[in-house]
């Protein structure tokens, strides 16, 4: 047996591959007849649009003449949010006011607000009230 160079088999390119290129003629025709379609669909919507409204006005009542006077009036309450963020910000600034502060709940029944950190001191100091007797309508 020869100990020579072994060459490798080339294999045959001649099955599973394109013998020719795809033909720049059935692509161009193929993209003017999308944009085509296209823009006859573009079209057509735009009539149809232009047909539609002007059915609607002859359907519509006419508007009533007073309305330009009173103008553009804000819708009655509640609206809806224009700035959640702001108004979760108010909330949580007015909130954070009212438990730091001192205030009045009601003047005439003697009822005040005081700061949260006030009343935990004086509940630690006083201790929580205890009832003495039991109500005279419960067994």
């Amino acid at each position: 047996m020869s100990a020579g160079h072994h060459e490798p088999q080339r294999p045959d390119v001649s099955i599973g591959h394109e013998e020719r290129d795809v033909s720049p003629r059935s692509i161009t025709i193929s993209v003017v007849g999308l944009v085509v379609i296209g823009a006859a669909a573009f079209v057509t919507i735009l009539l149809l649009f232009d047909v539609l409204a002007r059915f609607q006005a002859a359907e519509s009542p006419p508007p009533n003449p007073l309305a330009a006077s009173y103008g553009i009036k804000e819708p009655p309450a509640p609206r809806l949010q224009t700035d959640p963020l702001r108004d979760l910000a108010d909330l949580h600034a007015r909130e954070a006011a009212a438990i730091h502060s001192y205030g009045w709940v009601d003047k005439q029944a003697g009822v005040v607000r005081i700061p949260v950190e006030r009343a935990m001191a004086l509940l630690a100091e006083r201790g929580l009230p205890v009832r003495t007797a039991a109500p005279k309508d419960q067994p």
